[in-house]
């Protein structure tokens, strides 16, 4: 799997602000709902619901974000760089300042772990995370995580302990 087949150029911003973790996580819903033509609440209140069994906030200035959207028929994903690093609630403590949101299909498949821990994979290696704060613009980011993601495409992806 690589991650191109879930994330779109169009769907990666660069500078966006958020004042909360809350407020942040509901204008990428909306974001990603208008992109899907789908309820924007009902995307807001399924990651809001995923975030109150832990954060997603990963590390490192990273958080993935993620639920499974019953109108959702294959992953799909919206990555944002972050104006300003906000407080998440992250397992290290750090403000994030990048967010990679993932919507899944509702129905069981190996495919959805897959690319979950493809991108968690993806913001964990320090290069390509680099690369993504130092991207100049929209189109910069989605290579940052694209290159990798091509690079890492035929390894396995498995083994990711986070709850979906």
């Amino acid at each position: 799997m690589d991650i191109r087949e879930f994330l779109a150029p169009s769907d990666v911003f660069v500078g966006i602000r958020g004042s909360n973790k809350t407020l942040l996580l509901e204008d990428l819903c909306r974001r990603a709902a208008s992109a899907l033509k789908v309820d924007a609440d009902k995307i807001t209140a399924d990651i809001l619901k995923r975030e109150e069994l832990g954060s997603t906030g990963v590390g490192g200035g990273v958080a993935i974000p993620h639920a499974r959207i019953a109108d959702v028929k294959r992953p799909f994903g919206l990555l944002a760089r972050l104006k300003g690093a906000i407080e998440f609630d992250a397992i290290d403590r750090e403000p994030v300042d990048l967010v990679f949101l993932l919507l899944l299909p509702t129905a069981p498949a190996g495919e959805q772990l897959n690319a979950l821990a493809l991108v968690a994979r993806t913001l964990r290696d320090a290069d390509t995370v680099r690369k993504a704060r130092r991207a100049k613009d929209q189109s910069g980011l989605y290579a940052a995580l694209a290159d990798m993601s091509g690079r890492g495409a035929k390894r396995s992806v498995s083994g990711y302990g986070g709850q979906t």
